[in-house]
C-alpha cells in the first residue's frame, strides 16, 4: 500500500492549509456571532454573510470542488487517497470549511450522484448550478415509520402516470432542505413494489417548489439547529416528469450504495481532522490550566488521555487511508469491508477524543465557551447517519465469515 499523495495534491494540501491558517480560522468567530444575529432575526438557516465572501477567496484561489475524483475533473486529477488529506484539513472548523470549497454533504453526494448517472438535461439543470456553489441540494432516502438503515424497507411510493410521476410519502433527516437556497432533492421511493428487494426502489429529482412539498419541521440535533437544517418533509401527490428520474426503474439500492460509498471517506477524514482538533484543545487547557498543585499536563491521567488520543487518531488514519486507497486501485465495490470498518471505528474515536478533551475542560467543555460539546453532538450522531454502527458491523462480519468459507 502506497498512501504517498501526489505532487499536485502537496500543493494543493499545501494551498489549503495556509487558507485555513490566514481565512478559515479568523473567521471562525465572526461566523457565529453572525449567526446568532440571523437566529435572533427569525431567520436560522439563512447563511452567514461570511460564507460568501469566504467561498469567492477560495475559488479564486482554485481550491474549490477538490472532492472529485480525478475520472470526474481531470482539472483537478485527485484521487480518493488525495482528497483525503485535504478532507482531514477541513473536519478543523465543520460548519465553515467544507462549503467554503463546495466541499460540503449533501452536496459531494449529490453531484456524484448526478455525474454518474444523470442525463445530459439533468446535468446542466442541476449538476451545472451545483458545481458552482449557486443553489445547494437535500437527499430524501430515511423515514421516520420505518427502520431506514435496511433501504429496501423505505415506503415512499413513486408511481408512473403518463409522463409524470406521483410522489407519495414523508422523509426525515433531509440535510440541507431547511436552507433556503436549497432547490433540488433526490428522493428515493418504490417505483417497482413487485421486483426483488434491490430493485424496488428508484431515485428522481424533485424541486423544492414543487406543489405537494411539504417541511413539516426542522430537527435538532442534541438541541443544535445547524445552519441549513435536516428537514422533515412530506410528500403529497408530488408531480415530476418522468425525465426526473435518475437512471433506470429499479437501480436506486444500487446508485444509494454508489452515493454512499467513497461519502463515507470523506465524513470519517473530516472526523479526524474534529478529533485532532478537540486534542490540539485539551493539550492547550492542560497547559493551561493548574489543579491540585500543577498544571494538567502534569497530571498522569490527562497525560493518558493526550496518549491514548494520538494513539487513536493515527490508528484511525491509516485505516481510513487504507480504505481510499483500495477504492483508488480496486474499486468501492472491492473496499466494501473496509470502508465499513472505518465508518464504525472513525466516528467512535472522535467521539472518545472529543468527551477526553470536554473532560480536560470541566463545565467549560459542556458550555458554548468552547465548540467541543457542538463537535461532540456532530460526531454522536455521524454514528447513525449513513448507517449505524451495527449495521456496518453486521456486514464486516458477514464478508469475514463469507471469505473463510470460501477457502
Amino acid at each position: 500500500m502506497d498512501f504517498t499523495i501526489s505532487p499536485k495534491a502537496a500543493e494543493y494540501l499545501s494551498k489549503v492549509e495556509e487558507f485555513m491558517k490566514s481565512q478559515v480560522f479568523p473567521a471562525e468567530a465572526l461566523y457565529y456571532q453572525q449567526r446568532e444575529e440571523l437566529i435572533a432575526a427569525g431567520k436560522p438557516h439563512q447563511l452567514p454573510p461570511i460564507i460568501e465572501v469566504l467561498k469567492a477567496s477560495a475559488r479564486t484561489q482554485g481550491l474549490w470542488n477538490l472532492f472529485l475524483p480525478d475520472s470526474h475533473d481531470p482539472a483537478h486529477g485527485l484521487t480518493v487517497t488525495d482528497y483525503a488529506a485535504l478532507a482531514e484539513l477541513t473536519g478543523w472548523s465543520p460548519e465553515i470549511a467544507p462549503e467554503i470549497f463546495n466541499c460540503a454533504a449533501p452536496d459531494t453526494g449529490n453531484m456524484e450522484v448526478l455525474h454518474l448517472f444523470g442525463s445530459l438535461d439533468q446535468k446542466a439543470q442541476w449538476l451545472t448550478p451545483l458545481l458552482n456553489g449557486e443553489i445547494r441540494s437535500g437527499f430524501a432516502m430515511t423515514e421516520p415509520d420505518v427502520a431506514s438503515s435496511d433501504a429496501r424497507n423505505i415506503t415512499t411510493s413513486i408511481v408512473r402516470d403518463g409522463d409524470e410521476y406521483i410522489i407519495n410519502g414523508r422523509k426525515w433527516w433531509t440535510t440541507g432542505a431547511m436552507d433556503p437556497r436549497c432547490a433540488i432533492l433526490i428522493v428515493m421511493g418504490k417505483t417497482n413494489p413487485d421486483a426483488d428487494s434491490h430493485h424496488q426502489q428508484s431515485m428522481v429529482l424533485v424541486p423544492m417548489n414543487t406543489p405537494g412539498v411539504e417541511i413539516v419541521r426542522n430537527l435538532s440535533v442534541f438541541g443544535y439547529s445547524h445552519q441549513n437544517g435536516h428537514a422533515e418533509i412530506l410528500f403529497t401527490n408530488v408531480r415530476v416528469p418522468i425525465t426526473n428520474l435518475i437512471g433506470e426503474e429499479g437501480s436506486g439500492f444500487a446508485i444509494a450504495q454508489a452515493r454512499l460509498g467513497p461519502g463515507r471517506i470523506h465524513h470519517c477524514m473530516r472526523a479526524i481532522g474534529t478529533a485532532e482538533k478537540a486534542l490540539s484543545l485539551m493539550v492547550e487547557r492542560s497547559l493551561d490550566r493548574t489543579a491540585f498543585g500543577k498544571e494538567l499536563s502534569q497530571q498522569g491521567v490527562v497525560q493518558e488521555w493526550i496518549a491514548h488520543s494520538r494513539i487513536d487518531i493515527e490508528q484511525s488514519r491509516l485505516l481510513v487511508l487504507k480504505a481510499a486507497w483500495l477504492i483508488d486501485t480496486v474499486g468501492a465495490k472491492e473496499a466494501r469491508k473496509e470502508i465499513a470498518a472505518i465508518k464504525v471505528a472513525v466516528p467512535q474515536m472522535a467521539e472518545r477524543v472529543v468527551d477526553r478533551a470536554i473532560q480536560t475542560f470541566g463545565g467549560a467543555g459542556v458550555s458554548q465557551a468552547t465548540p467541543l460539546a457542538g463537535m461532540f453532538a456532530a460526531i454522536r450522531t455521524l454514528r447513525i447517519a449513513d448507517g449505524p454502527d451495527e449495521v456496518h458491523l453486521r456486514d464486516i462480519a458477514r464478508l469475514e465469515i463469507r471469505s473463510h468459507s470460501q477457502k
